[in-house]
């Protein structure tokens, strides 16, 4: 909790990138007895309930720094949301508006996370809006 603990103040997008032993090796226990001990529980907080595992994310480069992939999918699920239902945005478009955010991440990648998120494609967010 302290390692993520700009999450817990200010939500998703601050979650930082964070790896099983990375927590290993600042508590001195074995990467297999962290994966044990936070597989299967959850964690209430003001921002919703979460698996422990959620803390833990892959990194993304952002401009002189890194950012977590969950941050990025959260950041796509706002971008989409917000978006004109009009006119959904494509994949290449959610990566440019993610790239003037120094976030640099390829139209593939977006699509990946899309899908995971559960969020149809441009086309099929705008037969949805007919």
């Amino acid at each position: 909790i302290d390692l993520q603990r700009n999450f817990f103040d200010h939500g998703v997008e601050h979650l930082k990138p964070l790896t099983l032993r990375e927590v290993a090796s600042s508590i001195n226990l074995h990467e297999s007895t962290v994966s044990r001990v936070t597989s299967n529980k959850y964690l209430a907080c003001t921002h919703g309930i979460f698996g422990f595992r959620f803390l833990f994310s892959s990194a993304l480069s952002r401009g002189m720094g890194s950012i977590s992939s969950t941050s990025v999918k959260n950041i796509i699920r706002n971008i989409i949301t917000e978006e004109d239902t009009n006119k959904p945005l494509s994949d290449q478009n959610i990566s440019e508006k993610l790239r003037q955010n120094s976030i640099s991440i390829a139209r593939r990648t977006v699509a990946k996370y899309r899908e995971e998120l559960g969020i149809p494609s441009q086309i099929q967010r705008k037969k949805m809006t007919r």
